[in-house]
């Protein structure tokens, strides 16, 4: 990096319903914000960080009928009435506000699902996983709850979940007790310990802060995706595609790759590089 470089990210993102179910109840958000005002994103694009900062999101939801769809849209709009209110704290690098900020989403979040879960039959057991990144200047910032991932691929091409699974399963991933290949079939590897709403009583989010190593590429993604898609192929698809995926964007690769794969859910992917150039 140079003393005139600038920090710049591209991102795509797509989703799809799968090959089984008749309705798609994730949801994703691509943001941009600064103190005077917040605009969506389309599902690509590339822009400097310099003035403006970035939030990225994908979100999962459950529930009757079709609770699960309100319930990741009521989440994503939460980010968006929150995080932007934030912007002149963070710009004075109080890390501690910003962690705030994202509590406070998760916060938020969980009690307007709870509540309609409880107060209509419809929105019985409503709930929603989220997992986001908010890119600044200075740092990337993640949050996350449930069973959707945020992976990081380093410039050396290694591939790393730095979200937890909110899962059994997951806890036993991690302390290395199971295999990758023995937790894609364990009989429990979709029961939720952690989840917005879904009478959920304990709050935990995971929160944290990484500082930029670019280039890098994060990617957001449901566990459709990760069902249909070892850590491997991931990496590889991201890393090394072959002439027929080059052809395609790195979420739509990934997206359709799933769906072929399995599709037995809903499938969503959001793929964020980071780089530093020179900008004329």
């Amino acid at each position: 990096m140079t003393s005139d470089s600038t920090l710049t990210i591209a991102w795509d993102a797509l989703t799809h319903p799968g090959r089984v179910r008749p309705n798609n109840e994730d949801s994703f958000l691509a943001l941009a914000f600064n103190h005077e005002e917040f605009y969506y994103l389309g599902k690509f694009g590339e822009a400097p960080v310099t003035e403006i900062d970035f939030i990225f999101a994908v979100a999962d939801g459950m529930g009757g009928e079709k609770s699960g769809e309100y319930a990741s849209r009521i989440v994503v709009d939460k980010i968006t009435s929150i995080l932007p209110k934030y912007f002149r704290k963070q710009r004075n690098n109080h890390t501690t506000e910003c962690e705030q900020a994202l509590q406070q989403v998760f916060e938020d979040s969980h009690r307007a699902l709870s509540y309609l879960g409880s107060s209509y039959p419809e929105c019985a057991n409503m709930g929603a996983t989220l997992s986001l990144i908010w890119i600044t200047p200075t740092r990337v910032f993640y949050a996350h709850m449930g069973d959707s991932r945020i992976y990081r691929l380093n410039n050396a091409g290694e591939l790393q979940q730095i979200s937890h699974d909110h899962t059994h399963v997951g806890w036993l991933l991690r302390n290395g007790k199971i295999s990758e290949r023995e937790a894609r079939v364990h009989p429990r590897r979709n029961a939720l310990q952690r989840a917005l709403g879904a009478g959920q009583q304990i709050l935990n989010p995971q929160i944290g802060c990484l500082d930029h190593g670019t280039p890098e590429q994060f990617v957001l993604c449901t566990d459709g995706l990760t069902e249909g898609l070892w850590d491997r192929q991931i990496r590889m698809m991201l890393t090394s595609p072959d002439d027929r995926e080059r052809e395609l964007s790195p979420a739509k690769r990934l997206v359709e790759a799933a769906v072929e794969k399995s599709g037995q859910d809903n499938t969503t992917a959001m793929v964020i590089a980071t780089s530093y150039r020179t900008l004329a």
